[in-house]
């Protein structure tokens, strides 16, 4: 999703798949992206359904040959298409259809989304804290929906979240919950986690996570948003060096992240460093619980700023 990369890699890994080879009711335009696991592909309906108008372009996602001899790789595969299929909202990429295609096997159409990745404006520049608060509530919206129905994403990072243009400008939409984890009336499904293992990406994962990602509550979540308001002022992760060192394992599993600096003294700077710190926190239990009580706080940062700039 996003913008399109038609790179000789990711055509050589689409292996059999190509422009205007047809899955199902679509036919492929490009490649969007291909990873360890999968491939995304911009397709375009060639009829109409319930769902998807007749030449309205989705994204769908299909596995590598070999990564769906996975048991794993396979059931993270359905899991990512029910934890779609249970939200409908404007800041998580909407899930359209799951089956099953003779030549690929399971495909996943899911809403095109026009926009640019965060983690393309995050390589050019910073936001302010006034960009970086309506970011924060976008992305908490979408985490606290999720967790309303009991997922867990576990890999919040500005990879995963596209920014999408509107008339106020833009707003925030996160996709991929391959690495997700779904509670059903508050009991886990099986894990597909293999014992004590990290998933996600470390930068921004909560230091529990590093641990045992199949433990992981609500929290890990908060702190991974965190992190990115962190990285999205400052330009840098909360442990890692300027000279561009990875981030340091065992300095977060047994330190406090660094405080946040604007670089403001305003009261609205001040209140926002404060709510990432907390969101930080490198025990769950003084974290936020939810992204709920996280996006209640800065919810009303927002409108405290919004009265600044009218005054």
């Amino acid at each position: 999703m996003g913008d399109v990369r038609e790179t000789e890699d990711a055509y050589h890994r689409c292996v059999h798949l190509g422009p205007g080879v047809r899955i199902g009711s679509y036919e492929l335009e490009s490649c969007l992206g291909t990873g360890a696991f999968g491939v995304v592909w911009l397709a375009q309906r060639i009829a109409g359904s319930s769902e998807v108008s007749g030449g309205e372009r989705v994204a769908i996602k299909v596995l590598h040959p070999q990564a769906a001899t996975s048991h794993e790789v396979v059931e993270r595969f359905r899991r990512e298409a029910w934890a779609l299929s249970q939200l409908k909202s404007p800041h998580v990429a909407r899930m359209y259809e799951f089956f099953v295609g003779p030549s690929v096997g399971l495909v996943l159409v899911m809403e095109y989304i026009e926009g640019e990745l965060l983690s393309e404006v995050l390589r050019r520049t910073t936001f302010p804290v006034e960009h970086a608060i309506n970011l924060g509530i976008g992305i908490l919206r979408g985490v606290a929906e999720m967790q309303a129905v009991g997922i867990i994403h576990r890999d919040i990072k500005p990879g995963n979240v596209i920014l999408r243009p509107n008339p106020d400008g833009w707003h925030a939409v996160i996709f991929d919950f391959n690495l997700s984890r779904i509670r059903r009336n508050s009991d886990d499904t099986p894990s597909v986690t293999a014992t004590h293992a990290a998933i996600g990406s470390i930068g921004y994962m909560a230091p529990e996570q590093l641990i045992d990602a199949r433990r992981v509550t609500e929290s890990a979540d908060v702190y991974s948003v965190g992190t990115l308001l962190f990285r999205a002022v400052t330009g840098e992760l909360p442990f890692s060096s300027n000279d561009g060192a990875p981030v340091n394992f065992q300095d977060k599993l047994h330190r406090e992240a660094p405080p946040l600096s604007t670089g403001r003294t305003d009261a609205i700077a001040l209140a926002f460093e404060t709510i990432v710190a907390r969101s930080l926190r490198r025990k769950p239990a003084q974290r936020y619980p939810k992204a709920q009580a996280m996006l209640d706080e800065l919810s009303a940062l927002a409108v405290e700023a919004r009265g600044v700039l009218e005054t």
